[in-house]
């Protein structure tokens, strides 16, 4: 069992920075580790996701180049460096824990409870 807590997110312009935090109660170096997002009345959304063992990472098309997504597995923490944020980037962001390197919400067994993020104009 793994429980994850996100923090890190707050309001911020557009073009600006942010890092946001996962930390872990439990050991996650067996675990892809993943990042997605929601805005209100939409799905939740991929945004970038890491293997097991930090050697890989893929992000959603909205964010690659402006997003890294890093993994301190002596911490248990994982991080999104968010850069040159913009509008479209404002949701509620979530933590998520799985055994499989994919995108999709049903490949993650475990998530946080999410930190919001906003972007102003």
């Amino acid at each position: 069992q793994v429980q994850l807590a996100e923090s890190g997110g707050g309001l911020v312009q557009a073009g600006d920075s942010l890092t946001l935090s996962c930390a872990a109660s439990g050991t996650l170096s067996a675990y892809a580790m993943a990042w997605f997002r929601q805005a209100p009345g939409k799905e939740r959304d991929f945004v970038a996701a890491i293997n097991s063992n930090g050697g890989m990472s893929r992000y959603s098309d909205s964010v690659e180049s402006r997003f890294t997504i890093s993994r301190d597995d002596v911490q248990n923490t994982v991080f999104l460096q968010m850069n040159k944020l913009k509008p479209e980037d404002t949701a509620v962001y979530y933590c998520a824990a799985g055994l499989v390197f994919y995108k999709t919400v049903l490949s993650y067994s475990y998530w946080g409870q999410g930190t919001q993020v906003t972007v102003s104009s």
